[in-house]
């Protein structure tokens, strides 16, 4: 004790924090350990399922569910490394769209979550969901998530404004008759026909889904580079890029606010989640706001496209498979609550059977009077295939890359060998996803 620098009465109470600290440790009340524990990602996903929790407990006595709400990011690095790390892991999971090919990589059977196929397809909701959904969740033919969303795309645009200038949107039937009309209007700096990014590809890629598209094909072979890829970029980069382009992009935020009150952007890619957002971040024009199916590639072609998204699925750690099953079906496809849920989210739920609600054909009066969920349904239905695999994350980085590329050429050069630099950088970004697919001997 003589030789501690500070004195007796520090060394005193250094002790009693030491021990009160390892008796409160031995001691520590132990939680009672859930039946069932679910990571979300979304907030608002986790505040509808707190909600619904309650009435499933109720008709099951003697289970407990606890639903966390965990970063998105987060939920994607700490399950992968939990999972390759043999470390407790929840029962089940929701993983964003962009996400969820990550965790297909290897053999099947090392898949972290749960093959649910024959549970899909022996219940009955095979034939319910929107078939299209499935396919971001599936693996060499095998389904691994339940799709919590389909996310039809339409265009929000400013009614008022729009009728102001003179455009009628019956006329806007394919993107030739939107980007004439965009050329007449748009005055470069003050007022655009439509919100745009020319230095990310989450508008792009909903287009390329739109022209049947994408990343890779139902065989997971990647397919950025094809000659759907190549006319989706000819027609996009001119749309952002040089003196005739009718888009630009101001990010989000208050100047995303400012610029949809001022009229900057007329019209607004807006798939259904979206249109919460504008409601939330853009009040003052309630009233003045409307929405429309998008233009087609050509007539007569899909008028709708989809953008985002979410699945949940069964862990292998996961001790009852079945009551987390019943969990799905109640969280997921239950009637009213879904009801509700779209009332406060404008989400529309996967499963058609579900639409007929009149939730779904009350008229907003933000959106003009609109039957919102009306006009969603219809075109949910027709929401295109999207594949995925291991490595969409950098095959979205590429994408990404590739645009910038075109971008800065066409404001250098504008049409003058566009073609065959479209294709070039296509060709190089996605010759570096398949070298890197070329690496793993399980794809």
């Amino acid at each position: 004790m003589s030789k501690f620098p500070y004195g007796n009465s520090a060394l005193a109470m250094l002790g009693l924090a030491a021990a009160s600290g390892a008796y409160l440790t031995l001691n520590r009340p132990s939680k009672a350990k859930p039946t069932l524990r679910l990571w979300t990602f979304a907030k608002t996903h986790g505040e509808a399922y707190q909600q619904a929790v309650p009435a499933f407990v109720k008709a099951h006595p003697g289970v407990s569910v606890e639903v966390q709400i965990v970063a998105g990011e987060a939920v994607t690095s700490r399950l992968q490394a939990a999972f390759w790390a043999d470390l407790d892991v929840p029962d089940l999971v929701e993983v964003e769209i962009s996400w969820a090919g990550s965790f297909f990589r290897g053999p099947l059977e090392s898949i972290g979550f749960l093959d649910l196929t024959e549970r899909i397809h022996q219940s009955g909701l095979w034939e319910r969901v929107v078939q299209a959904r499935f396919a971001p969740y599936t693996s060499r033919g095998r389904i691994f998530g339940i799709p919590h969303d389909v996310h039809p795309v339409m265009l929000a645009y400013r009614r008022d404004l729009v009728e102001r200038l003179g455009i009628d949107v019956e006329q806007l039937r394919t993107w030739d008759d939107f980007i004439e009309v965009g050329r007449r209007i748009t005055q470069p700096g003050k007022r655009y026909m439509i919100e745009l990014p020319d230095t990310e590809s989450s508008r792009f890629e909903a287009l390329l889904f739109q022209r049947d598209g994408g990343y890779f094909d139902e065989q997971g072979q990647c397919i950025m580079d094809n000659e759907i890829a190549v006319e989706t970029m000819k027609m996009y980069v001119p749309m952002v890029a040089g003196r005739s382009r009718i888009a630009s992009d101001l990010g989000g935020g208050q100047i995303f606010t400012r610029a949809v009150e001022d009229g900057y952007f007329l019209f607004l890619i807006t798939p259904d989640w979206r249109s919460r957002t504008i409601e939330q971040d853009v009040p003052r024009v309630a009233g003045r706001m409307a929405l429309m199916p998008l233009p087609a590639v050509a007539p007569g072609k899909r008028r709708t496209t989809t953008w985002g998204g979410t699945m949940i699925g069964i862990t292998r750690r996961c001790q009852n498979p079945d009551l987390a099953w019943e969990l799905i079906m109640h969280l997921y496809f239950n009637r009213e609550d879904l009801a509700q849920r779209f009332r406060d989210t404008n989400i529309l739920p996967p499963a058609r059977d579900l639409w007929d609600h009149p939730a779904y054909y009350e008229k907003r009066p933000y959106w003009s009077h609109q039957p919102l969920g009306a006009l969603y349904a219809k075109l949910a239905p027709d929401v295109p295939f999207q594949y995925t695999s291991p490595y969409i994350s950098l095959a979205k980085a590429k994408m990404s890359e590739a645009l910038i590329g075109c971008v800065r050429y066409y404001n250098t050069y504008g049409e003058r060998g566009f073609d065959g630099y479209v294709r070039k950088q296509l060709e190089q970004s996605a010759e570096e996803v398949r070298r890197a697919i070329r690496r793993n001997p399980y794809l």
